[in-house]
């Protein structure tokens, strides 16, 4: 598992530069739908997974942000597009929050379920940081369960080592986190590929 973090941390180290590029416009509409469930009344939300803060410039003003990433180079990176929030940068792992239980009052997940070597682990880590009642918005990409997709299954642990996994099953690291239930699941881009999941803590 160490190893794999060095690896990741490594391989985003040497994206930073270029992520914004690659990932920006092709998931603008889809964060932006996402974030538009955020509830309106303030609080303290978690950015899980912040990376080069794309998501920043869509959050509305009236909560404060704690943006959570492994890799210095990705917070270092989303920092100028943090002036209009009250943020605070955290270099942390998502498999193991350095926060207290029931931190927050709701949770962003955006494009980390399917990069960390442990989805349901992480996906349960962040229900633990979140106080009853509040919500986790989840974008990223997942296979249903039960699709055999034999191309993504074989390239997977190869791209699991540079970037992203390819064939996290979200019912899978759903049944890590029993306190969560899902609110709503729709499909938004390559086929349905990439969904944006609400879920809630009961």
């Amino acid at each position: 598992m160490k190893l794999v973090a060095w690896n990741l941390k490594l391989s985003y180290t040497l994206l930073s530069p270029f992520y914004d590029l690659v990932i920006g416009p092709a998931l603008s509409s889809a964060r932006r739908a996402s974030l538009s469930a955020l509830p309106a009344k303030g609080g303290t939300v978690l950015v899980n997974g912040i990376g080069s803060g794309l998501d920043l410039p869509l959050l509305p003003p009236h909560h404060r942000y704690v943006g959570l990433d492994l890799t210095r180079a990705m917070l270092v990176r989303c920092l100028p597009r943090a002036t209009a929030h009250e943020f605070t940068a955290v270099q942390g792992n998502s498999l193991a929050l350095p926060f207290r239980d029931a931190a927050f009052d709701h949770a962003i997940l955006h494009l980390i379920l399917a990069i960390v070597p442990d989805a349901g682990r992480a996906l349960a880590e962040t229900a633990r940081v979140l106080r009853p009642g509040g919500t986790i918005l989840v974008l990223d990409k997942f296979l249903r369960r039960g699709r055999r997709a034999p191309l993504r299954h074989f390239f997977s642990p190869l791209a699991a080592r540079i970037a992203t996994r390819l064939d996290v099953v979200f019912e899978d690291a759903l049944a890590r986190a029993p306190e969560l239930r899902v609110m709503s699941d729709e499909p938004v881009a390559a086929g349905g590929w990439f969904r944006i999941i609400r879920l809630e803590k009961s």
